[in-house]
């Protein structure tokens, strides 16, 4: 009878630990990354795109990131944009750095974010700096003044991922000029005239002649007090060739020219004439040929193709 006991027991062990050990050879450990995020959230072309660039290590890695993730239907309107048939035909180097253009440092919830510029995680093709993007928290988010967030705040283990419903391309100095609503007023004089082509010249892509550029983009307010110095009431009212030879003063071209490139008493050579830096331990300012002095407010927001510092003063030739 104690020999039969025994053997129950023996049996019973044996059972039990046969038993755990295949529960620790069937646990796995769930993980919510954004890539898995990506793949729950119905994102398939994302997801495809993300392992095409060879980033799946990347999204799953500590960060923490913040990732705008484009819809499905946001990707087959950018590649029917853009002229390609299916995301096999996107140059693999061109969707890396289009997808770390969705890609910023840190985790950062919708309420986190204001209106103003941020750095993705893509390389500027003219300066091997960090891209910028614009984000405009009016009325909702909207990154570069095109792409939507649709679904915000999804979280993650590594970070938040905010669904958008457009792609976001590289940008062009034409990119955050027309989306920063301080450049408005730029924007109206760059385009006033029908022969100007100010806007194709500026979205010159970086290797092509004459970019790269560096712009020295008057504010709204700058442009009101140049009004109200020529005693004008309105930007219609500024002869062409003076409002020309305006923005041709405030063009850079063939140079990405940094804001750690500016050194005190540097020479500017612009597309409209001469400008001089001059550096303080308070300031940056711009000097003409007319002794106008404009202080640099804002500086190194990088596109692909150039790079723009804001001035509070329009500058004459």
């Amino acid at each position: 009878m104690k020999v039969i006991t025994k053997v129950i027991a023996l049996f019973l062990f044996i059972s039990i630990f046969s038993s755990c050990s295949n529960n620790d050879d069937d646990t796995t450990i769930k993980t919510n990354t954004i890539v898995d995020v990506a793949v729950n959230n119905n994102l398939s072309s994302l997801v495809a795109a993300v392992t095409k660039a060879e980033l799946v290590a990347t999204l799953s890695s500590a960060g923490p990131f913040t990732v705008l993730a484009p819809t499905n239907e946001a990707f087959a309107a950018f590649l029917e944009e853009k002229g390609f048939n299916s995301l096999n035909e996107v140059p693999k180097d061109v969707i890396t750095q289009i997808l770390l253009n969705h890609v910023i440092d840190g985790s950062l919830k919708s309420t986190d974010l204001t209106t103003g510029y941020a750095n993705t995680k893509a390389i500027s093709a003219a300066s091997d700096t960090p891209m910028s993007i614009h984000i405009n928290t009016d009325g909702g988010v909207t990154f570069n003044g095109t792409s939507q967030v649709s679904i915000p705040n999804v979280s993650a283990d590594n970070g938040t991922v905010h669904v958008v419903d457009k792609v976001i391309d590289l940008p062009t100095i034409v990119t955050f000029a027309t989306a920063d609503a301080n450049f408005s007023i730029l924007v109206e004089a760059l385009t006033r005239e029908a022969s100007y082509n100010y806007v194709e010249i500026l979205s010159t892509p970086n290797g092509t002649e004459p970019a790269p550029f560096t712009v020295f983009a008057p504010v709204n307010s700058a442009f009101v007090s140049l009004l109200d110095e020529l005693d004008l009431t309105a930007l219609s009212e500024v002869p062409t060739a003076t409002l020309t030879s305006t923005l041709n003063t405030h063009v850079v071209a063939s140079a990405n020219v940094l804001a750690s490139s500016l050194s005190d008493n540097m020479p500017i050579s612009t597309l409209g004439g001469g400008l001089t830096v001059n550096l303080s331990s308070e300031e940056a300012t711009l000097t003409d040929s007319g002794s106008r002095v404009s202080k640099i407010i804002a500086t190194d927001v990088q596109a692909n193709n150039g790079v723009i510092h804001a001035i509070d003063k329009v500058v004459l030739e």
